[in-house]
């Protein structure tokens, strides 16, 4: 029954896990649905200009495009701004359901510096990003392996680079018309619609014009008896200096069974899910074969020795054992630098706290694409809160190991994580302030960070902290000897390098896979929401962290080495360098980044990740460890 059961628990586990991983159709909290009528102002507005290859977005206005009468900002949260985008109103504006064949936006005329500015761009392959009732601009892409699907690619490419009419040398053309195709989902009860889709196909097109009137352009290659003319020109419009340049779009709409709830879906397919739950099948191996190894030290090499030990008539008869029991005056002996310990333990349930409330409001929808920067906004500001967890864990367990100075761990706990960070982050800030690039965060965002951090992450640290030190220390289930005893010599694979670089491969290997689909989401500008499968991979991750550090563990009080404190939490930990291994390798490997500032910044922005993920995994295993040893040393009686 007991096995039936069980089964039954994983079957719907899994059942919903797979509801979570790949269901995207479902309300998205916090964005309301709105519907336009026959006739509504629709205005597209421009976010930023995006590269792959250099990881710098800037502002659409950096380059000499059309601007309207008067540029408006939209408000942008504060992920927004840390992602570098910068939302604007546009030229670009139609009605709703009325098309228009082509519609001429401005005339342009290129100095030195703005066609410099073009070639750069087109150069490094950056795309322009747009928006419509929220959606991004998507250009339609056939899948290579030759199924019918629609995915999307994120936005439209500048210009691009080519031969043209036999001309040996390379040229510079851009993008200069844009055929919108706005899809929408009719109520069948009324006359209004909702958008559920924002297409874009660029063109460049050479336009002709005689004399150009601003209010009234004459353009033979653009007006409303043109669209055919306009889709099969063969002439692209040149970037160069002294040149004209003649914007222009036109609009179409189509009628979509695609409902305004599931109207994400078609940004979201460029995940496999098959291979995810490939990630998902290699993780659950590595935690079945731990937890298997962990079983068999519990069940049957720890309850043997426990019930030897405990047996034994005589001190002599003690003396003659040899193994975990031997140390145990000495395993909760207070380890050097014992206070810095406890402010990495502390930093690890602050990031711990922050990381599972974020996934779960994730799982829950409401940090969907759709609510722009609400992911970097939601990990900012549940940091700054869960200072409280950090403080109280610091300070509790500095109080364990008898120390006074409470007030000096609350600072340390309080600066030392955010302040190294910081410090990085700054000086990226710089390089990216240098490129005069939109994704340098401004000073008054920068001024805001601080205030979070001065004003409310370190008196709730100092809060925690109070709280932690006031309730009584914990006591160990064992009494410390005086005087400490001789560790013997230890075998070439206990060494603590050895151990603890082997500690990190497995917790790394539960991981890996999903690895590759987030930093792809990050560093090629793509959505990442299957978060479903990332929460998952989390609970592996916790698991797999804490099972190979007990193993470890007791291999090394098995030894009669009782300093496990700090290899604990290297042990775990060291899965950080192995994520920046990977990171090196998917640089070289993925990405074509050939900017020196760029490279800096890749490098700047997984040592930041990294560092956070030693804190995070090594404090899980501290945790885990601590844990197994205060369970082990309460069971067996000690004269």
């Amino acid at each position: 029954m007991g096995t039936r059961a069980s089964g039954r628990v994983i079957s719907i586990v899994f059942f919903l896990v797979f509801l979570l991983s790949s269901g995207h159709s479902f309300y998205l909290p916090g964005v309301a649905p709105r519907d336009f009528m026959r006739g509504d102002e629709l205005q597209v507005k421009v976010n930023k200009l995006s590269s792959t290859k250099t990881q710098l977005p800037y502002d659409f206005y950096f380059l000499k495009y059309c601007k309207p009468q008067k540029i408006q900002n939209v408000g942008e949260n504060l992920g927004e701004v840390l992602r570098g985008d910068r939302i604007e109103n546009s030229v670009y504006t139609f009605h709703m359901r009325d098309e228009q064949s082509c519609k001429v936006a401005c005339k342009v005329h290129l100095d030195d510096q703005a066609a410099k500015d073009f070639k750069e761009k087109i150069n490094d392959e950056y795309r322009v990003h747009m928006i419509l009732d929220n959606l991004p601009v998507a250009v339609l892409r056939q899948r290579r392996d030759g199924i019918t699907s629609t995915t999307y690619e994120h936005g439209f490419r500048v210009g691009f680079k080519g031969n043209y009419a036999g001309s040996k040398e390379e040229k510079y053309f851009i993008h200069n018309h844009l055929s919108f195709r706005v899809m929408y989902h009719k109520d069948p009860e009324t006359d209004s619609a909702r958008i559920v889709g924002f297409e874009v196909s660029p063109l460049s097109i050479n336009h002709e014009y005689k004399e150009w009137d601003d209010n009234n352009p004459n353009v033979p290659t653009c007006n409303q008896n043109t669209k055919n003319l306009v889709q099969s020109s063969t002439v692209p419009q040149e970037v160069d200096k002294d040149k004209e340049i003649v914007f222009s779009y036109d609009v179409t709409f189509k009628e979509s069974d695609i409902k305004w709830a599931s109207r994400w879906d078609t940004y979201l397919l460029m995940n496999d899910d098959q291979i995810h739950w490939f990630s998902i099948i290699n993780s659950l191996m590595i935690v079945l074969f731990l937890s298997g190894m962990v079983a068999m030290i519990m069940m049957r090499t720890l309850y043997r020795d426990i019930a030897n030990y405990n047996q034994l008539d005589t001190q002599d008869d003690a003396q003659e054992e040899t193994g975990w029991k031997l140390v145990h005056g000495d395993v909760f002996r207070a380890p050097l630098n014992y206070g810095l310990l406890c402010v990495y333990v502390g930093t690890g349930v602050q990031i711990f706290g922050m990381t599972l409330v974020t996934m779960i409001f994730a799982l829950l929808g409401f940090l969907s694409p759709s609510n722009r920067g609400g992911l970097m906004t939601a990990m900012v500001l549940l940091w700054v809160f869960m200072g409280l967890f950090g403080g109280y864990s610091s300070a509790h367990l500095y109080k364990m190991f008898k120390g006074t100075e409470w007030k000096r761990i609350t600072l340390k706990t309080a600066f030392v994580f955010p302040g190294i960070l910081f410090s990085i982050f700054f000086v990226l800030n710089a390089l990216i302030w240098g490129e005069k690039s939109s994704g340098a965060v401004p000073f008054g965002t920068m001024f805001a960070l601080v205030c979070l951090w001065f004003g409310i992450s370190v008196p709730l640290v100092f809060v925690g902290s109070y709280l932690g030190f006031k309730k009584p220390a914990i006591e160990d289930p064992v009494k410390t000897n005086k005087i400490p005893r001789q560790i013997p010599e230890q075998a070439w694979y206990m060494k603590p390098i050895f151990s603890i670089l082997i500690g990190g491969i497995l917790p790394f290997g539960a991981v890996f896979i999903e690895l590759f689909f987030i930093l792809t989401s990050i560093w090629l500008n793509q959505f990442y929401y299957i978060f479903g499968f990332l929460f998952i991979v989390f609970i592996i991750l916790i698991v797999t962290s804490a099972e190979i550090t007990v193993v470890l563990c007791y291999f090394q009080l098995c030894s009669e080495d009782y300093n496990w404190w700090w290899r604990a939490y290297l042990t775990a930990g060291s899965s950080a360098l192995y994520l920046f291994l990977y990171s090196a390798f998917y640089f070289f490997t993925k990405l074509e980044i050939t900017k020196l500032v760029s490279g800096i910044l890749y490098f700047g922005y997984m040592l930041i990740a990294s560092y956070a993920f030693f804190v995070l995994t090594g404090t899980i295993g501290f945790y885990a460890c601590y844990w197994f040893v205060r369970k082990i040393y309460s069971s067996v009686k000690i004269d």
